[in-house]
Protein backbone atom coordinates (compact mmCIF):
# COMPACT_ATOMS: atom_id res chain seq x y z
CA UNK A 1 0.00 0.00 0.00
CA UNK A 2 2.80 2.91 1.11
CA UNK A 3 4.34 1.96 -2.29
CA UNK A 4 1.33 3.58 -4.03
CA UNK A 5 1.79 6.71 -2.08
CA UNK A 6 4.12 9.35 -3.77
CA UNK A 7 7.71 9.72 -2.98
CA UNK A 8 6.78 13.52 -2.43
CA UNK A 9 3.64 12.72 0.32
CA UNK A 10 5.74 9.73 1.63
CA UNK A 11 8.37 12.15 2.75
CA UNK A 12 6.47 15.31 3.50
CA UNK A 13 4.59 12.67 5.86
CA UNK A 14 8.12 11.94 7.46
CA UNK A 15 9.42 15.86 7.76
CA UNK A 16 5.62 16.42 9.18
CA UNK A 17 6.50 13.68 11.99
CA UNK A 18 9.89 15.06 12.76
CA UNK A 19 8.96 18.48 12.98
CA UNK A 20 5.86 17.18 15.78
CA UNK A 21 8.47 14.71 17.70
CA UNK A 22 11.85 16.91 17.42
CA UNK A 23 10.18 20.52 16.96
CA UNK A 24 13.58 20.97 14.51
CA UNK A 25 13.78 24.01 12.55
CA UNK A 26 12.42 24.79 8.94
CA UNK A 27 16.64 24.95 7.96
CA UNK A 28 16.99 21.78 9.15
CA UNK A 29 14.03 20.11 8.06
CA UNK A 30 14.34 21.67 4.51
CA UNK A 31 17.99 20.11 4.54
CA UNK A 32 16.29 16.54 5.14
CA UNK A 33 13.87 17.28 2.37
CA UNK A 34 16.84 17.94 -0.19
CA UNK A 35 18.64 15.10 0.42
CA UNK A 36 15.40 12.66 0.64
CA UNK A 37 14.17 13.67 -2.68
CA UNK A 38 17.54 13.70 -4.49
CA UNK A 39 17.59 10.41 -2.88
CA UNK A 40 14.09 9.13 -4.19
CA UNK A 41 14.78 10.97 -7.69
CA UNK A 42 18.28 8.81 -8.36
CA UNK A 43 16.61 5.75 -7.31
CA UNK A 44 13.55 6.20 -10.04
CA UNK A 45 15.70 7.13 -12.96
CA UNK A 46 18.77 5.16 -12.58
CA UNK A 47 17.53 2.01 -10.73
CA UNK A 48 13.81 2.05 -11.28
CA UNK A 49 12.78 1.37 -7.39
CA UNK A 50 10.97 3.00 -4.46
CA UNK A 51 12.12 4.24 -1.23
CA UNK A 52 10.90 1.22 -0.09
CA UNK A 53 12.74 -1.03 -2.30
CA UNK A 54 16.40 0.26 -1.45
CA UNK A 55 18.26 -1.79 0.22
CA UNK A 56 22.04 -1.55 1.44
CA UNK A 57 23.77 -2.24 -1.71
CA UNK A 58 21.81 0.18 -3.56
CA UNK A 59 22.49 2.92 -1.08
CA UNK A 60 26.29 2.35 -0.67
CA UNK A 61 26.18 2.38 -4.67
CA UNK A 62 24.04 6.20 -3.99
CA UNK A 63 27.07 7.20 -1.99
CA UNK A 64 29.70 6.45 -5.01
CA UNK A 65 27.62 8.18 -7.21
CA UNK A 66 27.97 11.46 -4.88
CA UNK A 67 31.48 10.66 -4.44
CA UNK A 68 32.20 11.13 -8.01
CA UNK A 69 30.29 13.88 -8.28
CA UNK A 70 32.34 15.89 -6.06
CA UNK A 71 30.10 15.63 -2.72
CA UNK A 72 32.60 16.49 0.40
CA UNK A 73 32.67 13.51 3.31
CA UNK A 74 30.96 16.25 5.37
CA UNK A 75 28.21 16.26 2.94
CA UNK A 76 27.84 12.65 2.49
CA UNK A 77 27.92 12.01 6.19
CA UNK A 78 24.88 13.81 6.03
CA UNK A 79 23.30 12.89 3.32
CA UNK A 80 23.89 9.42 5.42
CA UNK A 81 22.34 10.86 8.55
CA UNK A 82 19.48 11.89 6.84
CA UNK A 83 18.41 8.25 5.25
CA UNK A 84 19.58 6.45 8.26
CA UNK A 85 16.88 8.73 10.36
CA UNK A 86 14.50 8.27 7.20
CA UNK A 87 14.55 4.92 7.58
CA UNK A 88 14.43 4.16 11.24
CA UNK A 89 11.57 5.75 10.85
CA UNK A 90 9.58 3.90 8.40
CA UNK A 91 10.70 0.78 10.21
CA UNK A 92 8.97 2.19 13.58
CA UNK A 93 5.91 2.77 11.78
CA UNK A 94 6.30 -0.81 10.87
CA UNK A 95 6.30 0.22 6.78
CA UNK A 96 9.42 -1.56 6.04
CA UNK A 97 11.58 -4.69 7.91
CA UNK A 98 14.65 -3.52 7.17
CA UNK A 99 17.24 0.11 7.95
CA UNK A 100 19.26 -0.39 4.78
CA UNK A 101 21.30 2.35 6.23
CA UNK A 102 21.78 -0.11 9.44
CA UNK A 103 25.06 -1.87 8.55
CA UNK A 104 26.85 1.20 6.56
CA UNK A 105 29.00 3.77 8.86
CA UNK A 106 29.29 6.74 8.52
CA UNK A 107 32.51 8.25 6.72
CA UNK A 108 34.85 9.78 8.87
CA UNK A 109 35.63 13.34 8.79
CA UNK A 110 37.87 15.42 10.13
CA UNK A 111 36.03 18.34 13.14
CA UNK A 112 37.52 22.14 11.07
CA UNK A 113 37.97 25.00 13.42
CA UNK A 114 35.38 27.52 12.85
CA UNK A 115 36.97 31.04 11.57
CA UNK A 116 36.80 33.62 14.32
CA UNK A 117 38.70 37.13 14.42
CA UNK A 118 40.95 38.29 17.20
CA UNK A 119 39.86 40.81 19.97
CA UNK A 120 41.19 44.13 17.78
CA UNK A 121 39.37 42.57 14.77
CA UNK A 122 36.25 42.42 16.14
CA UNK A 123 36.97 46.42 17.74
CA UNK A 124 37.16 47.05 14.23
CA UNK A 125 34.13 45.67 12.98
CA UNK A 126 31.85 46.63 15.63
CA UNK A 127 33.20 50.21 14.86
CA UNK A 128 32.35 50.13 10.63
CA UNK A 129 28.56 51.17 10.71
CA UNK A 130 27.81 54.90 10.89
CA UNK A 131 26.31 55.24 13.61
CA UNK A 132 25.07 58.57 12.60
CA UNK A 133 22.69 57.07 9.99
CA UNK A 134 19.50 55.52 11.43
CA UNK A 135 20.76 52.09 9.27
CA UNK A 136 24.79 52.29 10.38
CA UNK A 137 23.32 52.41 14.53
CA UNK A 138 21.05 49.62 13.45
CA UNK A 139 23.92 47.41 12.51
CA UNK A 140 26.20 48.61 15.47
CA UNK A 141 23.21 47.27 17.88
CA UNK A 142 22.91 43.81 15.69
CA UNK A 143 26.69 43.35 15.40
CA UNK A 144 26.98 44.09 19.30
CA UNK A 145 24.31 42.20 19.99
CA UNK A 146 25.59 39.26 18.11
CA UNK A 147 29.16 38.75 19.71
CA UNK A 148 27.62 40.08 23.23
CA UNK A 149 25.35 36.90 23.14
CA UNK A 150 26.76 34.45 20.85
CA UNK A 151 23.65 34.04 19.38
CA UNK A 152 23.25 32.39 15.74
CA UNK A 153 22.27 34.63 13.19
CA UNK A 154 19.10 32.89 12.46
CA UNK A 155 18.04 33.55 16.75
CA UNK A 156 19.79 37.51 15.83
CA UNK A 157 17.10 38.50 13.10
CA UNK A 158 13.82 36.17 14.26
CA UNK A 159 14.61 38.01 17.83
CA UNK A 160 11.11 39.41 18.91
CA UNK A 161 10.87 42.64 21.05
CA UNK A 162 9.05 40.38 23.65
CA UNK A 163 12.26 38.52 24.16
CA UNK A 164 14.77 41.94 24.56
CA UNK A 165 14.73 42.73 28.45
CA UNK A 166 17.21 45.59 28.63
CA UNK A 167 16.23 46.17 32.18
CA UNK A 168 17.77 43.12 33.20
CA UNK A 169 20.03 43.14 30.53
CA UNK A 170 19.22 39.60 28.95
CA UNK A 171 17.32 38.12 25.53
CA UNK A 172 15.41 34.78 26.14
CA UNK A 173 16.25 32.56 23.20
CA UNK A 174 14.50 30.12 21.62
CA UNK A 175 17.55 27.87 19.86
CA UNK A 176 17.56 24.04 18.39
CA UNK A 177 14.37 21.92 19.25
CA UNK A 178 12.49 24.51 20.26
CA UNK A 179 14.66 25.28 23.77
CA UNK A 180 14.59 28.30 25.71
CA UNK A 181 17.88 30.10 27.55
CA UNK A 182 18.44 33.51 28.75
CA UNK A 183 21.68 34.85 27.48
CA UNK A 184 23.37 38.63 29.60
CA UNK A 185 23.87 41.13 27.00
CA UNK A 186 26.59 43.20 28.82
CA UNK A 187 26.09 47.23 29.42
CA UNK A 188 27.73 48.31 26.46
CA UNK A 189 25.65 45.89 24.23
CA UNK A 190 22.75 47.01 26.30
CA UNK A 191 23.48 50.69 25.81
CA UNK A 192 23.58 50.51 21.42
CA UNK A 193 20.38 48.49 21.99
CA UNK A 194 18.35 50.81 23.84
CA UNK A 195 20.06 53.78 21.58
CA UNK A 196 18.79 52.00 18.48
CA UNK A 197 15.34 50.97 19.79
CA UNK A 198 14.61 54.46 21.24
CA UNK A 199 16.15 56.64 17.88
CA UNK A 200 16.73 54.70 14.78
CA UNK A 201 13.66 51.79 14.86
CA UNK A 202 10.66 54.43 14.76
CA UNK A 203 12.71 56.06 12.17
CA UNK A 204 12.52 52.63 10.21
CA UNK A 205 9.05 51.97 11.60
CA UNK A 206 7.60 55.16 10.24
CA UNK A 207 4.52 54.45 8.50
CA UNK A 208 4.75 50.79 8.00
CA UNK A 209 2.61 48.84 10.25
CA UNK A 210 3.40 46.83 13.05
CA UNK A 211 6.72 44.36 12.62
CA UNK A 212 7.66 42.12 16.02
CA UNK A 213 11.33 41.48 15.34
CA UNK A 214 13.70 43.57 17.15
CA UNK A 215 16.03 44.28 13.98
CA UNK A 216 13.79 45.65 10.84
CA UNK A 217 15.02 46.42 7.37
CA UNK A 218 14.06 50.01 5.90
CA UNK A 219 10.85 48.76 4.86
CA UNK A 220 9.76 48.17 8.39
CA UNK A 221 10.54 44.49 7.94
CA UNK A 222 12.40 41.46 9.74
CA UNK A 223 15.55 41.47 8.17
CA UNK A 224 16.73 38.08 6.27
CA UNK A 225 19.46 36.09 7.02
CA UNK A 226 20.76 36.60 3.30
CA UNK A 227 20.99 40.84 4.44
CA UNK A 228 22.64 40.45 8.06
CA UNK A 229 25.40 38.37 5.80
CA UNK A 230 25.63 40.89 3.23
CA UNK A 231 26.06 43.55 5.98
CA UNK A 232 28.68 41.78 7.54
CA UNK A 233 30.96 41.02 4.71
CA UNK A 234 30.69 45.00 3.74
CA UNK A 235 31.48 46.11 7.31
CA UNK A 236 34.54 43.44 7.28
CA UNK A 237 35.99 45.30 3.79
CA UNK A 238 35.35 48.42 5.73
CA UNK A 239 37.21 47.55 8.88
CA UNK A 240 39.94 45.83 6.88
CA UNK A 241 39.76 42.38 7.61
CA UNK A 242 41.04 40.71 4.64
CA UNK A 243 40.30 36.40 5.98
CA UNK A 244 37.29 34.77 4.91
CA UNK A 245 34.27 34.96 7.52
CA UNK A 246 31.05 32.77 7.95
CA UNK A 247 27.29 34.01 9.24
CA UNK A 248 28.76 32.78 12.78
CA UNK A 249 32.13 34.37 12.57
CA UNK A 250 31.15 36.57 16.00
CA UNK A 251 29.26 33.72 17.17
CA UNK A 252 32.67 31.71 16.93
CA UNK A 253 34.45 35.31 18.33
CA UNK A 254 32.36 35.27 21.14
CA UNK A 255 33.16 31.70 22.46
CA UNK A 256 36.89 31.75 21.98
CA UNK A 257 37.32 35.37 23.62
CA UNK A 258 35.29 34.14 26.46
CA UNK A 259 37.64 30.88 26.94
CA UNK A 260 40.58 32.94 26.44
CA UNK A 261 39.57 35.03 29.69
CA UNK A 262 38.95 32.01 31.85
CA UNK A 263 35.13 31.56 30.84
CA UNK A 264 34.02 27.66 31.96
CA UNK A 265 32.95 25.32 29.69
CA UNK A 266 30.06 24.02 30.79
CA UNK A 267 28.47 28.28 30.91
CA UNK A 268 29.80 28.50 27.80
CA UNK A 269 27.54 25.35 26.92
CA UNK A 270 24.65 26.68 28.10
CA UNK A 271 25.13 30.28 26.73
CA UNK A 272 25.73 29.18 23.19
CA UNK A 273 22.67 26.40 23.99
CA UNK A 274 24.47 23.59 22.47
CA UNK A 275 23.19 20.14 23.67
CA UNK A 276 26.51 17.98 23.72
CA UNK A 277 29.42 19.22 25.39
CA UNK A 278 31.35 17.66 22.88
CA UNK A 279 30.05 20.75 20.11
CA UNK A 280 31.59 23.37 22.61
CA UNK A 281 35.06 21.62 23.23
CA UNK A 282 36.11 22.53 19.69
CA UNK A 283 36.56 25.99 20.58
CA UNK A 284 39.20 24.61 22.96
CA UNK A 285 41.53 24.02 20.53
CA UNK A 286 41.13 27.75 18.87
CA UNK A 287 41.42 28.67 22.60
CA UNK A 288 44.68 26.35 22.64
CA UNK A 289 45.75 27.39 18.97
CA UNK A 290 45.79 31.31 20.07
CA UNK A 291 48.14 30.05 22.76
CA UNK A 292 50.44 28.51 21.13
CA UNK A 293 50.71 31.39 18.19
CA UNK A 294 51.61 33.56 21.30
CA UNK A 295 54.00 31.83 22.68
CA UNK A 296 55.94 31.49 19.71
CA UNK A 297 55.59 35.07 18.87
CA UNK A 298 56.49 35.93 22.28
CA UNK A 299 58.95 33.69 24.00
CA UNK A 300 62.44 34.37 23.69
CA UNK A 301 63.23 30.72 22.58
CA UNK A 302 59.63 29.96 21.01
Amino acid sequence: MSQLIEPSQIIDNFLDALWSERGLSQNTLAAYGRDLKAWAKWLDVEKSLSLFEADSIVLQQYLAFKGKEGAKTSSMARVLSSLRRFYRYQVRQGLMTEDPTALIDAPRIGRSLPNTLSEAQVDALLEAPDTDHMLGLRDRAMLELLYASGLRVSELITLDLSQVNLQMGVVRVVGKGNKERLVPLGDVAVDWVTEYLAISRPQLMQGQGVCDETFVTRRGKGMTRQAFWYLIKRYAVNAGIEQSLSPHTLRHAFATHLLNHGADLRVLQMLLGHSDLSTTQIYTHIAQARLQEVHKQHHPRG
